[in-house]
């Protein structure tokens, strides 16, 4: 689970037009910032409901390319021209077009570990020793948006927002339980649904 604001106001819907329409109004007529969502699969748009910027992980996946690039080329040159330079068949020391192939591989190779370890540091999603988890359903049938509140007034601003909205359940969270690895829920969360939503 990445990072969550603390205090937060999570709502819970069942349709992923629901939750779109609702990230759309918090953002733009709400004027609520820094909003985020969990599906449990992509929601074409909702990126740009949210107000989602490009991330800077493509770019640190074209520096690990080139980086890659120059690395492969640099190596396979020093190895045949100045470490060990053998004349094989009046070839030139530096032969590039047969290194065309080590080369693209080793920017692949370097771009993709970039890629990987630039979207654990950009997401926080961390090796944990346990998951933490908001909601069982989550990742079966539910969607949800959070929304921060930094101070009681944006707090019930948002639980009235999502009321509004028709949001199935309404929580707020209180903090993270880092020893127990943890959500720590408000004891009365609002439900706007029957029970077992």
């Amino acid at each position: 689970m990445a990072r969550i604001p603390v205090p937060a106001v999570l709502g819970f819907f069942d349709d992923p037009t629901d939750l779109h329409v609702t990230a759309e109004k918090a953002r733009v007529e709400e004027k609520f910032t820094n909003l985020d969502a969990y599906t449990p699969y992509a929601v074409h748009g909702l990126e740009d409901a949210l107000d989602i910027q490009d991330s800077w992980v493509q770019t640190a996946a074209r520096v690990g390319l080139i980086s890659g690039w120059i690395a492969g080329f640099l190596l396979q040159s020093w190895t045949s021209a100045v470490d060990w330079p053998v004349n094989i068949g009046g070839k030139p020391f530096i032969s590039w077009p047969a290194w065309i192939p080590i080369t693209f591989e080793m920017g692949v190779l370097v771009a993709g570990f970039a890629n990987l370890f630039s979207l654990f540091i950009a997401t926080g999603m961390y090796p944990r020793p346990k998951t933490m988890i908001l909601s069982k359903r989550i990742t079966h049938d539910r969607f949800v948006l959070v929304i921060p509140a930094s101070n009681k007034h944006d707090e019930d601003r948002a639980i009235a927002f999502l009321q509004k909205q028709k949001a199935l359940k309404i929580k707020v969270i209180e903090g993270v339980d880092e020893a127990q690895q943890r959500v720590v829920f408000r004891s009365s969360a609002i439900d706007s649904a029957p029970a077992g939503a």
